[in-house]
């Protein structure tokens, strides 16, 4: 029999994440100074890109607003447009990367709705391929991601920068309004 280790996932599946007192970790990631730690993309004026430390697939991506709010309704325009155009820009950059059959993008605001982190919104970019759901994950409730978050994070990073130049890993001037 082999065995697949993942032993990085049981914090998420225990549900087991720090309690009232400590700081979100969106809002920890705004002010993170190691953006390769953090898994930090891109930075622009309102948002930022970060990878899922919990991935659904490999690539998946969140954009994140700066600002601790955790409804849709509340953000600002320019927020909301920013959000949108990140996202363009990460489905360009996960297509060259890996080539997938589609994608699952969206938002889940509030609890009841499956939000992981409530209190902070953040849009999810999940790339997905014809056959991505399998035994594993109808039978034994596991996912196999195939590549390091690490790795992940070094080629999304690299195309990112290749791509959309103007953002060469430089931080972006942003209003932090945590």
């Amino acid at each position: 029999m082999k065995q697949l280790w993942a032993p990085w996932r049981m914090p998420y599946l225990k549900n087991d994440f720090p309690a009232g007192g400590h700081e979100c970790i969106f809002c920890r990631k705004v002010h993170c100074e190691d953006d390769a730690k953090e898994h930090v993309l891109f930075r622009g004026q309102h948002c930022f890109i970060t990878l899922n430390l919990y991935p659904y697939n490999n690539g998946h991506m969140m954009v994140v607003p700066y600002r601790h709010i955790g409804k849709l309704e509340e953000l600002d325009e320019p927020t909301v447009s920013e959000m949108m155009r990140l996202t363009q820009r990460a489905l360009r950059v996960l297509n060259a990367a890996y080539a997938p059959d589609g994608f699952n993008i969206g938002i889940n605001q509030g609890e009841a709705a499956g939000a992981g982190i409530a209190a902070h919104l953040h849009q999810h970019i999940v790339p997905r391929w014809r056959g991505d759901t399998n035994y594993m994950t109808v039978i034994a409730e596991t996912r196999t991601i195939p590549e390091w978050i690490d790795q992940t994070y070094e080629r999304l990073k690299a195309l990112w920068a290749e791509m959309f130049p103007e953002g060469k890993g430089e931080k972006e001037p942003h209003e932090s309004e945590t």
